[in-house]
């Protein structure tokens, strides 16, 4: 793997490709560049007394909490959790989504189908999609930056992000 890699910066030092101090320091530092997703485990049964509330925004007329038991951090460095958002008219919408801290991006796995009986329907094609992107999703922002990640980085166990977002209601910046 090495001699591999020797030969590729030869040849990309060559080509001029690696002449720049910026592009050497990217190649060297891509979050993306030996990582490999985990498979996600199936979605987990969500309860709502087991719901921190936080708030995407404050214009926002939905309740959103997560579900604390739900949080996992894999080997992969995923973060995986249960969002659930209520309206006042009593609708219930959940997701099962992933957050990756080194890339800032967030992946839906599956919907709750309230039903009845209520089910998780898997997204047909889940995808990678930028926190500060066109399709951003305004609660798992909230959720980064209110205590599931520090910086790039997942911040620490479940529990200690669990602990982080409890102590972050207001996230609207």
């Amino acid at each position: 793997m090495q001699r591999l890699r020797r030969t590729l910066n030869v040849a990309l030092l060559a080509a001029g490709l690696l002449s720049t101090p910026a592009v050497h320091a990217q190649w060297l530092t891509d979050p993306n560049r030996d990582w490999r997703e985990a498979e996600a485990p199936p979605p987990p049964v969500w309860r709502a007394e087991r719901l921190v509330p936080f708030v995407p925004s404050v214009h926002s007329e939905l309740r959103f909490g997560v579900d604390a038991d739900s949080v996992t951090l894999g080997p992969d460095g995923v973060i995986r959790y249960v969002i659930v958002a209520h309206s006042a008219s009593g609708a219930v919408n959940a997701w099962y989504e992933g957050l990756r801290c080194a890339t800032g991006q967030v992946k839906t796995y599956a919907h709750w189908n309230p039903g009845p009986p209520g089910q998780w329907q898997p997204h047909p094609n889940p995808t990678w999609r930028n926190l500060g992107g066109e399709f951003a999703s305004r609660p798992a922002v909230a959720l980064a930056r209110g205590g599931f990640c520090d910086g790039a980085t997942p911040n620490g166990q479940p529990a200690d992000m669990v602990r982080a977002l409890r102590q972050h209601r207001t996230l609207d910046r």
